[in-house]
């Protein structure tokens, strides 16, 4: 997988499967980057798990914060990890040490560590780097595109709504690359090279 850019398709069929995402080192600070974004993807119908081991017996946004991945009491399609760099691979272990794995670890803006992504491929993870899945889903579900910022998505057919509002979009859209192809199809296998 090239880490320095993603096909949407990639990104679109991980944001399209995974269901429960855990955010490592999430903040409950209301002004920090990982609260918006785990707010957000809660507002998305995402189960989101807080995980802060200085916040352990507290909630965050209602969910409850557990100090580390194997304290989860379910399984866990994702691991978000919202920490420096440095710590990314200990996460990336933690993970693999879990009893059924997580499909996904997720590095947020900022965070590039290539032992850590060689690792979780290794043993059949897929791996984003440097990226937000919040601004990922804003951008591919169009929902971002309502601030002025340019999607690379162009299509004059409207938007399918989530059902939640008008700023809840679907990420099942029909876009210029892919025709009237679901998503979900668009995410095979076969259409990003297995990756």
């Amino acid at each position: 997988m090239d880490h320095n850019n993603y096909p949407d398709s990639y990104i679109r069929g991980i944001l399209n499967t995974v269901k429960t995402i855990a955010m490592v080192g999430i903040s409950p600070k209301d002004v920090r980057p990982s609260y918006f974004a785990f707010k957000y993807l809660l507002e998305r119908g995402y189960r989101m798990i807080p995980v802060n081991p200085g916040q352990v017996g507290g909630d965050i946004l209602g969910q409850p914060v557990f100090g580390k991945l194997a304290d989860i009491p379910e399984p866990i399609d994702m691991v978000d990890v919202f920490r420096a760099p440095q710590f990314a691979l200990a996460t990336v272990e933690e993970a693999l040490a879990l009893e059924r794995r997580p499909q996904v670890i997720w590095m947020q803006l900022g965070i590039r560590n290539d032992a850590a992504a060689a690792l979780a491929e290794a043993n059949g993870l897929k791996v984003v780097m440097d990226r937000c899945p919040k601004i990922e889903y804003g951008r591919l579900s169009s929902e971002i595109g309502w601030m002025g910022v340019n999607t690379r998505v162009l299509t004059s057919k409207r938007a399918k709504l989530s059902g939640r509002g008008v700023q809840r979009m679907s990420l099942d859209r029909i876009t210029m690359a892919g025709g009237a192809t679901s998503a979900a199809t668009k995410s095979s296998p076969k259409d990003d090279g297995g990756q």
